[in-house]
């Protein structure tokens, strides 16, 4: 495996997003959630969007993993459609590239998208929700891949909790992988490593209070 990645082993990666409409949205703020993430031992970070990469890559040299999330009226893939973004993304300074690397219909196939990332120089995290898209996205060259899309896809298992069917599923079949997706607290962190990931990324509960908020409004309505 890549030094890199081996050298996300048992870590913790911090995604520091915030949705349009979030108080947060700022690249600024974005580039402290970041260094506050740094400060907590974070061993790489998961960044959305150009202007957030810059900002992020300007503080610190941790390892990014960028993607961007682009609206498209030709397909409902989201992460990264286009060779362009994943391109752009590598300039900037991202170390991986994360994409969207299921099966639904796409504006560009993989494999190109795959090697236009190699060739500027940057690693692939390819995000799928099944453990066949896993395969797939190996047999074409990625050099990880994350369960972030796990539950989010229509032929995917719905889900309210991390997917530990499918951790147990890559693992059983010998696959890499990063956990990601509805890790909310730090035991099941801990539980993603146990049950086989290479590595853990975390976001809303470290670095979106509106979100954690919510879960605790929630609670004390239904209590």
């Amino acid at each position: 495996m890549n030094a890199l990645l081996n050298s996300l082993k048992g870590q913790l990666v911090v995604s520091c997003q915030a949705n349009p409409d979030s108080p947060l949205r700022d690249p600024y703020i974005i580039s402290r959630l970041a260094l506050a993430a740094v400060k907590g031992g974070a061993a790489g970070l998961r960044i959305q969007g150009f202007d957030d990469v810059q900002a992020v890559r300007a503080v610190t040299d941790l390892p990014l993993v960028g993607l961007t999330k682009t609206d498209r009226d030709d397909t409902d893939v989201y992460i990264t459609p286009t060779r362009t973004e994943a391109v752009r993304l590598a300039e900037l300074g991202c170390e991986i590239v994360a994409l969207d690397a299921t099966r639904r219909p796409r504006p560009e196939p993989l494999a190109d998208i795959f090697r236009a990332i190699h060739d500027a120089g940057a690693l692939v995290m390819a995000d799928i929700s099944t453990l066949e898209e896993a395969q797939q996205a190996y047999d074409l060259g990625a050099d990880i891949v994350g369960t972030t899309l796990a539950g989010y896809t229509p032929y995917s298992r719905p889900l309210s909790t991390p997917d530990w069917a499918l951790m147990e599923e890559l693992r059983g079949a010998g696959l890499a992988f990063i956990a990601e997706g509805r890790l909310n607290t730090p035991a099941e962190a801990a539980q993603a490593l146990k049950s086989g990931a290479h590595a853990v990324v975390v976001g809303s509960a470290i670095t979106r209070p509106d979100v954690v908020t919510g879960w605790f409004v929630e609670a004390v309505r239904q209590s």
